[in-house]
């Protein structure tokens, strides 16, 4: 309760949720002592596979028995996701405490919520000095509350696509201008870019960091990975390749993600990961709601035997790769789709090219989001499209057949404990 208190009054401190400068956040961590200035950080920016990207890093550095504090965003289940320190996540107790001291500081200055946790994030991790800080950027980087830190041992740009094009001005919703916001002030070090959905996206990503000085790593010209039979697949990269059983995690994009978070741990040559590490972190990565299924609980026992999936995609280049997984599995697809009303949803749902039927629904609680029968409505070239209220409604609706599959989507979610469809406002 005392947690809630503090993040409701936190939320109060500016009008808009998001408010993109640089300055509020600037002032606040001088008044903190730059706690920034003392992090040992990697800074990873993108559109899609940031924090599935940070978890293959997170499960290969312990194994390596290196301590980690991480910072991504949104939440699924609780706050305290986005608070990693020595490898925990910090309990109520100790979050509401850093608010406290957060705000003290702040002394009621206008500031929006994502800067305050930033620098609750950067006070906290700078309590960790010898600690590696995964540090995942908000929704661009040029003016995002992570972009004030001087120094970093790496960047990591995953894959970027047309996203929250409603923050740009109308003749800017371009790919050109979400590479330049994400790219164009990433600091001088280390720079891997992951594989990326077309040469061109690449070739802008080139250009734009044409002028930084970094050593620069690029997936299919300095790291790359093959899948191979007999389950498992190879790694190779300028220190040679490394053959990897197949991770916990599913779909090939998960394989990109994870081939990046290798190339990145190995170009930082401090670390000294070794091949075991890899071998043995890649088998325990811990992914909440990107392509995961979900195994037991009240929502697994409404799908009964049939399999049950969660992924948080919300944009169309997440809607690509996930197709590309499902259109691998030889069965029926039944897709439960949520979302926000600032996306485009016929595009969204173009990439599915193999779907048996398509349930909408309302998401509660969350004023930002299509109602289900407006969503229903947009989405009428769909032959079997129906309406529920609820996710449990949706899942018992559903005509499944033995070995059909149920996929939950359309943003990052949250499917346990009682039952609630629950999205972050800051996806």
């Amino acid at each position: 309760m005392k947690l809630q208190k503090i993040v409701s009054r936190l939320q109060e401190l500016h009008p808009k949720e998001i408010d993109l400068s640089l300055d509020r956040i600037q002032n606040l961590c001088q008044r903190l002592g730059n706690p920034q200035d003392k992090l040992k950080a990697i800074s990873i920016v993108g559109t899609n596979g940031k924090y599935s990207t940070i978890q293959a890093m997170f499960a290969i550095l312990k194994e390596a028995n290196i301590k980690c504090n991480i910072y991504t965003s949104p939440h699924i289940k609780s706050i305290n996701e986005r608070f990693v320190f020595n490898n925990e996540e910090l309990n109520d107790e100790e979050l509401a405490s850093l608010f406290e001291e957060i705000e003290s500081a702040n002394n009621n200055e206008p500031i929006t919520f994502f800067e305050i946790l930033t620098a609750a994030y950067f006070l906290k991790a700078s309590q960790y000095p010898d600690n590696i800080n995964l540090i995942e950027t908000g929704l661009f980087h040029r003016f995002d509350a992570t972009n004030i830190l001087k120094n970093n041992l790496a960047s990591i740009v995953t894959s970027i696509g047309l996203d929250h094009l409603d923050w740009l001005p109308e003749n800017e919703q371009t790919v050109e201008k979400i590479i330049y916001e994400k790219t164009s002030t990433l600091l001088n070090s280390n720079i891997i870019v992951a594989k990326q959905s077309s040469k061109e996206i690449t070739d802008s990503i080139k250009k734009t960091i044409s002028s930084n000085s970094s050593n620069k790593f690029f997936h299919n010209e300095d790291y790359s990975f093959t899948i191979k039979e007999n389950d498992f697949f190879y790694y190779e990269d300028q220190l040679g390749g490394i053959k990897l059983p197949m991770p916990n995690v599913k779909g090939q994009f998960q394989l990109e993600n994870i081939s990046t978070a290798i190339a990145t741990l190995r170009t930082i040559k401090d670390f000294d990961i070794k091949d075991e590490h890899i071998k043995q972190g890649i088998t325990k990565i811990n992914s909440i709601a990107r392509l995961q299924e979900i195994k037991s609980g009240k929502l697994k026992e409404l799908a009964k035997d049939h399999q049950l999936f969660v992924d948080g995609s919300h944009n169309p280049l997440g809607a690509k790769v996930l197709n590309e997984y499902l259109e691998s599995l030889n069965c029926n697809k039944h897709i439960i789709l949520g979302m926000m009303a600032n996306k485009d949803h016929n595009e969204y749902m173009s990439y599915f090219k193999d779907v048996k039927t398509l349930t909408t629904i309302d998401i509660p609680n969350q004023p930002n989001s299509i109602k289900g029968k407006e969503l229903k409505d947009k989405l009428n070239s769909f032959k079997n499209i129906n309406y529920q209220e609820s996710i449990e409604d949706a899942i018992r609706s559903i005509p499944v057949k033995e070995n059909d599959i149920i996929l939950i989507t359309g943003s990052l979610i949250s499917c346990w404990g009682s039952i609630e469809f629950k999205l972050d406002i800051f996806i």
